[in-house]
């Protein structure tokens, strides 16, 4: 090794703190190059150059650490998911997420009256649509659709549908097809503005248009204030849901035992996280938004705040972990190929869900 290289070697092993316990004072010993630098660094502007640019030697020091913490956790989850053997394991299993579902979302409000009206209905060639308001929360109003086939004879299977982030909420055509489609096939299906949306619109101005931007933004608004009170907007937006159900189970013409809940995207959410805060659904059925905490952390996946339930990585909970808390009732994830949220997610959680109800003994009823 040429003499230059070696003394290059040796400058850069100095550490910055032996270099100031000198003071740059003693450089007996060093060779003249050494010297040289030394000299140049103590003689350079306590402030930089700001016409050239910081070099940052940590620009994803934040997202990998979380997804370091991410990838853990799922660790774990998978690592309890392995130690199942048994049906009776299985059953503790759904046991404790529902637990740790509830620790992470909180107690119920308490459930008031709805005060449900109809407010209008419109008569279509195989059933009828009434526009209905309830309240979930006293003078808190939800407004909603009701699609009631024409000619049922006894109760029908019901289904809530939830919206994804359609600024319109559901008066967006991809949702009024969705539920004519089901009513034509005699479900009668009830589907509700989420909060921020539609007839929804919680920050408006004097032309009752949103100051802030309706949808995503009115949701991490509104799930901002609700950190500052100890509350979080995935129960709200949950608490809708329940609401609705309840509203559901209050028409003659439906079946109690046949009900169930679905949703595309934003809607997909509402239907996970419904699955683990209530009992009573009977099937359930989320669209393009079932996939892994990992993945999304993973692609850099912006959500919104209701989308982060509180601590629910902490407490080794992931999304087939809510529709876990349904076994051993029927669960069909739905996804797509290069979605928003990563399909392989989606794979990975059908397999999850798929050995549990194997222990369960109702393998069929996931897909």
């Amino acid at each position: 090794m040429s003499g230059s290289k070696q003394a290059i070697d040796r400058f850069e092993t100095l550490s910055r703190r032996s270099f100031l316990q000198t003071g740059g004072v003693s450089l007996v010993g060093l060779s003249l190059l050494e010297n040289l630098v030394i000299q140049e660094l103590a003689a350079a502007p306590a402030k930089p150059d700001q016409t050239v640019p910081a070099l940052n030697r940590f620009p994803r020091m934040v997202q990998e650490y979380f997804v370091d913490r991410v990838r853990e956790q799922e660790a774990k989850t998978i690592a309890r998911l392995d130690s199942l053997k048994t049906k009776a394991d299985a059953e503790a299993y759904v046991s404790s997420v529902q637990k740790r579902i509830r620790e992470a979302f909180g107690p119920n409000p308490e459930r008031t009256p709805l005060n449900a009206r109809v407010t209008k209905t419109t008569d279509r060639d195989t059933y009828t649509i009434e526009n209905v308001i309830f309240e979930s929360r006293p003078g808190f109003f939800v407004t909603a659709n009701l699609y009631l086939p024409k000619g049922i004879t006894k109760p029908a299977p019901g289904v809530v549908g939830t919206c994804g982030h359609s600024h319109n909420g559901k008066a967006e055509t991809a949702y009024q097809s969705f539920s004519q489609g089901l009513a034509r096939k005699g479900y009668v299906v009830l589907i509700y503005d989420p909060i921020g949306q539609g007839e929804r619109v919680q920050y408006s101005g004097d032309d009752l248009k949103s100051t802030i931007g309706v949808g995503v933004r009115e949701h991490l608004h509104g799930g901002n204030q609700q950190f500052l009170v100890g509350e979080n907007l995935s129960m709200w937006r949950a608490w809708d849901g329940i609401r609705a159900l309840d509203y559901l189970l209050t028409r003659k013409e439906v079946d109690p035992q046949q009900v169930g809940v679905t949703g595309n995207s934003g809607g997909g959410t509402m239907t996970t996280w419904l699955c683990g805060v209530e009992p009573r659904w009977s099937m359930a059925a989320p669209s393009c938004f079932v996939t892994t905490f990992r993945r999304n952390m993973e692609n850099e996946l912006p959500a919104d705040t209701e989308q982060c339930p509180p601590k629910v990585l902490a407490l080794e909970l992931d999304h087939a972990d809510f529709l876990a808390a349904q076994a051993p009732n029927p669960v069909r994830i739905l996804s797509k190929e290069r979605d928003y949220f990563d399909v392989r997610g989606a794979r990975e959680a059908y397999l999850r869900l798929k050995r549990l109800y194997k222990l369960l003994g109702k393998e069929d009823n996931v897909s």
